[in-house]
């Protein structure tokens, strides 16, 4: 092989092999791994197996688990079956893990039996970017997105779905019994294996609704009416770009815009976010050593508009920027709406765009808030009702915190290009985890094993983030601390 590169013989044995270090570099991303589990007090975070039994056979210490499974999240390697294949033949984790080879259920096992305890190394992570400095800016952006479950959506029922399947089925045993008809009343127009296998068909059709009747008295029996058989905790979620709804869970992150890590986030399977601002902000302001009494601000998309979350917000000393969803079609059908109606605090009165006052009412309670009603007495008589109300009277509500929505609105109006900020933070991380994790996102099942599961992708995405922005040598010193 003249004029190549040529590799070395395979079978030349060496006087003085090689040491297995020798394979790693200096600035090989696998050494922060290993100095940031060493760095660790696992008995302290709950792993079990960190205090060695007196007899029995040896276990694994957790630290050697723990480095697998971060060196796996770091290099898109989450399944335990591939995790146990690689010990055996990436010169890395031979390095890392000391060339042990732990079997996949162990892998498996350590993953399912630590949950809590691997929250808390996440946690933990955060608390050295802290001690760090990392975080000197308090303002935080808060999204969430819907991750697919290990559950069909053939498996997941809403009420809707179930009846929509029953009806199929229905119509499906109407068309053979149709055709059993036909085969009664002319036996040359069906052959009795089509008759056989229509009367196999019908049978399992039957079987197919009493299971479907049994579906529907786990449904009546869920809080939110619905059942997933795969993973019981996975929930139908409409998702914004798809024709069918995702049955996964709606991951909760909270992203700082100085660096982009995840500071906070929060597995649940509720399909919207109305409300998680206020409990997302609270996560991120403490993960970032913010002062409670120090101004902190949370970006968040329509989806987290609420009036009582903004307020809870407010209460706790957190700045909320958070756009207001529009639910009325007035502006569609050609009339005034709510924004063209001007609220005077003053006289605790609306100026309405034909010039008139409209005055306070009464108070009614509505879902829990107060609300007060106005209207104006010159309604009746006034030139241009009808481009603002088909009754008598035009109504204008007020919630009584309202002020605290319109304190917030004019400061959207100040900041134009917070929700710029929001998306180019937040947005990013999402599509990072997505790309790793693959098609199929989760590979475990329950809400508290899902919980685990992503937290150690939000460790090896702030492992990443943190290397690029440190380095290698500074990020090891930053853990040495």
């Amino acid at each position: 092989m003249k004029r190549f590169i040529e590799g070395e013989d395979r079978s030349q044995s060496t006087l003085f092999p090689e040491r297995l270090d020798d394979y790693i570099a200096e600035d090989n991303p696998v050494r922060v791994v290993d100095v940031f589990v060493d760095e660790l007090d696992l008995a302290k975070l709950g792993f079990s197996g960190a205090e060695p039994e007196v007899t029995g056979r040896p276990s694994y210490h957790p630290a050697t688990l723990l480095k697998l499974y971060i060196y796996g999240y770091l290099n898109r390697v989450q399944s335990s079956r591939r995790l146990e294949r690689e010990t055996q033949r990436n010169v890395e984790l031979m390095w890392l893990t000391g060339r042990l080879s732990p079997d996949f259920k162990t892998i498996a096992d350590f993953r399912r039996d630590n949950g809590p305890a691997i929250q808390k190394v996440c946690s933990h992570f955060m608390r050295l970017c802290r001690e760090a400095k990392l975080f000197t800016e308090a303002v935080a952006a808060i999204d969430g997105s819907k991750f697919k479950a290990v559950n069909n959506s053939d498996r997941a029922f809403t009420a809707r779905k179930l009846e929509v399947r029953q009806e199929q089925l229905e119509e499906s045993v109407s068309r053979y019994l149709a055709e059993l008809d036909r085969a009664d009343r002319d036996p040359t127009r069906v052959t009795e294996d089509r008759v056989a296998h229509i009367q196999k068909r019908i049978q399992m059709i039957k079987a197919r609704v009493r299971e479907l009747d049994d579906i529907r008295v786990q449904m009546e029996a869920s809080p939110d009416g619905q059942v997933a058989l795969t993973d019981p905790d996975a929930r139908c979620m409409a998702s914004r770009g798809r024709d069918t709804p995702v049955v996964g869970y709606n991951v909760q992150t909270a992203v700082d815009a100085q660096h982009h890590l995840i500071v906070a986030h929060e597995v649940t399977n509720v399909g919207n976010d109305r409300t998680q601002l206020a409990p997302m902000s609270k996560k991120a302001r403490e993960a970032m050593g913010c002062d409670p009494e120090a101004a902190f601000t949370a970006l968040a998309d329509r989806g987290y508009f609420s009036g009582e979350q903004i307020l809870q917000c407010a209460q706790a000393g957190i700045t909320p920027l958070v756009p207001k969803t529009m639910t009325s079609n007035n502006r569609a059908r050609g009339f005034f709406d709510k924004r063209d109606f001007r609220y005077q605090p003053d006289s605790d009165t609306f100026l309405c765009p034909a010039g008139q006052q409209a005055i306070r009412r009464f108070d009614t309670i509505e879902k829990g808030q107060k609300i007060i009603k106005y209207w104006s007495s010159a309604c009746t008589r006034c030139p241009i009702k009808s481009t603002c109300t088909t009754g008598e009277y035009r109504r204008i509500t007020r919630w009584e915190y309202e002020h605290v929505l319109d304190a917030m609105q004019q400061r959207l109006d100040d900041t134009p290009d917070a929700m710029r900020v929001r998306r180019r933070t937040v947005e990013h991380p999402y599509a990072t985890l997505k790309a790793w994790m693959g098609a199929t996102h989760f590979l475990t099942k329950t809400l508290p094993r899902v919980s685990t599961e992503m937290s150690l992708h939000v460790l090896a995405y702030n492992m990443k983030r943190v290397m690029q922005i440190l380095g290698l040598q500074q990020t090891m010193q930053m853990i040495r601390a």
